[in-house]
């Protein structure tokens, strides 16, 4: 198939006024953005990016989980489609980009296709795959992970958020139910375009992180119980005390993950003691474990190390332990041919690149089940993200969808 030349380019200044108009719906409270899946912010979003979309010529697709995809005829009626995309939905303290970049990136590239009058074999297909950050309800990749047959639509739709609203009824709220079958479509490739989330690419001085593999992930919540007790007149030897079982379990993650470097990660990120008073032993605590490698065996083992060290931490403090997983993905490996479209981009358009592994969890990790996928990666400032001090540069951004749309462009391949 022909390449594209190194002189074809997106047009940047409009790209970042694109996210610049999107970041207007669900301002955060300190420069960044809240728009939460499925909130009436979310359904403005979407609006938005569904006329922006029919404005550049694509007709718009939505499947029941609310999935949207935005089509780019080819010629060729019967090729499978070339797919790109990622997220509008933010954490409820997020950036500007995260995700965003991926889904108007991928809107830039259409309009450079149409500004060029560049016609491709197989169809284009614009993605914003619904609730990939899990923030309201978990877990993340939701409606990705029913597309690739990962979870099923009725257990989706049963989700609840912290006020016990479930997902299926605030998806029809917001009127964003589709009539496509969750997963029917085919597709030839996907790609998707993110920002790193992570400090190695600005350090290392690189454009372009080309995505060999995603991390796998186990995340664990443990539930100790002990016994309330007054802190002052409680003896230290008659304490049940949940919450120094909580720190103890803290230095075992951190040990199993510093035993598993290179490429392992640990840490408990979410916790809770209760009855949470300043006098009072704490009697429960419940907190969640995260950890991460691309390395099936790792993965496995750091697991199995913390369920079998950790209930005899629990033991020698007289604690009661449960651990429940409540999330878990395997090790992704990426298409090779997909990853080389990404990496002959780079090089084509002159970008400095190196190959990354995704530390987060992506849409394409699911979507890698059922079609070639890969991901390109561009940096951010301090590697800085889930924040709304979150912040990437106009080249970085220009640079990303460049290498974005002469992948999908080589994959989909243009008609001469």
């Amino acid at each position: 198939m022909a390449a594209p030349g190194e002189n074809l380019k997106i047009n940047g200044a409009r790209l970042w006024d694109s996210l610049m108009e999107m970041a207007k719906i669900g301002p955060g409270v300190a420069g960044g953005n809240n728009r939460q899946t499925l909130t009436d912010a979310d359904a403005e979003g979407r609006a938005l990016f569904r006329k922006w979309c029919e404005d550049a010529g694509c007709t718009m697709g939505v499947d029941t989980m609310g999935n949207m995809f935005a089509r780019r005829e080819g010629t060729d009626p019967d090729a499978l489609p070339v797919y790109m995309g990622s997220h509008l939905d933010t954490q409820p303290t997020g950036g500007k980009y995260d995700g965003v970049l991926g889904v108007l990136g991928g809107l830039e590239a259409i309009r450079s296709l149409n500004d060029l009058g560049i016609k491709t074999k197989h169809p284009i297909v614009l993605t914003n795959w619904t609730n990939e950050e899990g923030t309201r309800f978990a877990p993340a990749m939701l409606a990705s992970g029913v597309f690739a047959g990962v979870h099923t639509q009725d257990w989706a739709y049963g989700r609840e958020d912290a006020e016990g609203k479930t997902f299926g009824d605030e998806l029809a709220r917001i009127g964003w139910v589709g009539d496509e079958e969750v997963g029917a479509r085919k597709m030839h490739a996907m790609f998707e375009l993110h920002i790193e989330q992570g400090p190695i690419l600005e350090a290392e001085g690189k454009d372009i992180g080309v995505v060999t593999h995603g991390q796998g992930l186990w995340w664990l919540e443990v539930t100790l119980t002990g016994k309330d007790a007054h802190t002052g007149s409680t003896p230290m030897d008659m304490r049940v005390n949940a919450g120094l079982g909580m720190a103890r379990i803290t230095e075992l993650v951190h040990s199993i993950a510093m035993d598993n470097q290179p490429d392992a990660v640990g840490a408990i990120g979410q916790a809770n003691v209760y009855p949470n008073s300043r006098n009072v032993i704490p009697g429960k605590a419940v907190f969640t474990i995260d950890f991460r490698t691309p390395d099936q065996g790792k993965l496995d083992a750091m697991k199995a190390r913390l369920e079998a060290e950790a209930p005899k931490i629990a033991a020698e403090l007289g604690l009661g332990i449960t651990i429940e997983p409540t999330g878990h993905f395997d090790p992704v490996t990426f298409d090779p041919g997909c990853v080389a479209a990404v990496r002959n981009a780079a090089e084509r358009l002159g970008y400095s690149h190196m190959n990354i592994i995704s530390g987060a969890g992506h849409d394409a990790c699911w979507i890698n089940k059922v079609a070639p996928t890969a991901m390109i990666m561009c940096p951010c400032v301090d590697g800085l993200s889930h924040n709304e001090a979150e912040e990437i540069t106009p080249e970085w951004a220009a640079a990303g969808t460049d290498v974005l749309f002469h992948a999908v462009l080589e994959t989909a391949e243009i008609v001469e």
